[in-house]
């Protein structure tokens, strides 16, 4: 009875001790921070869409069935979605509601996302960095608040709703700054600098994980990323990705391309940074050589060094029939995605 009471204590020590290194072995895996996606960026902005589709727009697949956009665009291969948010534009379209739900589609989709700041009620660009109406006559103290505040408000705004994007742009081709003229940078790149740390700091606020793009113009322009660049780091800026927009011809894109790539290649050894192209397009109607100028940009992005070349975004693939007065989009007058789309399966 002795031997059989021992025997007994021996199994229920060894099943406490099983129990026991089994919790402990999934307590340190609920522990671990998630792993980080590596995959290759294959993207599209297609923050018209909504505002396409109210209009009546309609999407078809290469059959002629009509499809939802963004499923369209990852049959075709694309992995992630890039979304611009306005302050308070006047139609409505791109604010933060509209950003919520194109982005509730896209992450229902399994596609990674990218919020892009534009710091105006319209559209920032290297022309235009006009400063929302309610941020017009601030002092340049409330002016960063106001960056804070609102960047905070919109990533705030999707974290309620289960979406943590994986990027977001502090502004949008800010090669002379951004929120003109206090954050002009040929005028003062300290202010400059100041304007991109309160919107980094304010997306890291929300999302420790979230990298900060710093996105300019002409990526094949080395000499406009290193001022800006050397601009930023001299006054203490901070950013996790430089961010590059590229629109060569039809007969330069080949020189465009190779210049892109000595550049993202530069920014890698100058600063340290992963490099991602933000922004590419071409014209609608020119298909064949859209898909070779896509497919080599892509190979180029991959061969960066130390693999930090992130990924490529078309910008509004979606955009047909001169939508908007826009032509560089990448689907044909009757709404068929065009070939220049396969570069990305």
């Amino acid at each position: 009875m002795k031997n059989v009471l021992k025997l007994l204590l021996s199994v229920v020590a060894f099943i406490s001790l099983f129990l026991f290194c089994s919790c402990e072995k999934d307590n340190t895996t609920e522990k671990k921070a998630p792993t980080a996606d590596t995959t290759f960026a294959k993207g599209a902005d297609v923050s018209w869409i909504t505002q396409m589709e109210a209009n009546g727009v309609k999407f078809y697949n290469a059959s002629g069935s009509e499809t939802e956009c963004i499923a369209l665009l990852k049959s075709l291969g694309m992995n992630s979605i890039r979304l611009r948010v306005w302050v308070n534009p006047t139609d409505g379209w791109c604010n933060k509601q509209d950003v919520l739900a194109k982005a509730k589609r896209a992450q229902n989709l399994g596609m990674r996302i990218m919020i892009d700041f534009h710091y105006s009620d319209t559209w920032a660009d290297p022309a235009n960095q006009t400063k929302p109406a309610t941020w017009s006559s601030l002092s340049f103290e409330d002016l960063k608040i106001a960056v804070s505040d609102h960047t905070k408000e919109v990533l705030t705004l999707l974290k309620d709703n289960g979406i943590i994007p994986e990027w977001a742009q502090v502004g949008n081709e800010t090669g002379n700054g951004m929120l003109w003229e206090d954050g002009k940078a040929s005028v003062s790149m300290a202010k400059y600098t100041a304007l991109v740390n309160a919107g980094y700091n304010a997306v890291k606020s929300i999302s420790s994980t979230t990298k900060i793009i710093v996105h300019l113009q002409n990526g094949q322009d080395n000499s406009l990323f290193r001022w800006l660049f050397d601009g930023l780091k001299n006054n203490g800026g901070k950013w996790d990705i430089i961010g590059m927009s590229l629109y060569p011809s039809t007969s330069n894109w080949r020189s465009y391309n190779t210049l892109c790539l000595a550049n993202m290649n530069d920014m890698v050894s100058r600063y340290g940074s992963e490099v991602m192209i933000c922004e590419i397009g071409m014209s609608w109607d020119q298909a064949a050589t859209c898909k070779a100028f896509i497919a080599d940009l892509m190979e180029k992005t991959k061969s960066v060094t130390n693999n930090k070349g992130l990924g490529v975004f078309y910008w509004e693939p979606e955009s047909y029939a001169n939508w908007s007065g826009y032509s560089l989009g990448a689907f044909d007058n009757t709404g068929k995605p065009t070939a220049a789309l396969d570069a990305f399966k």
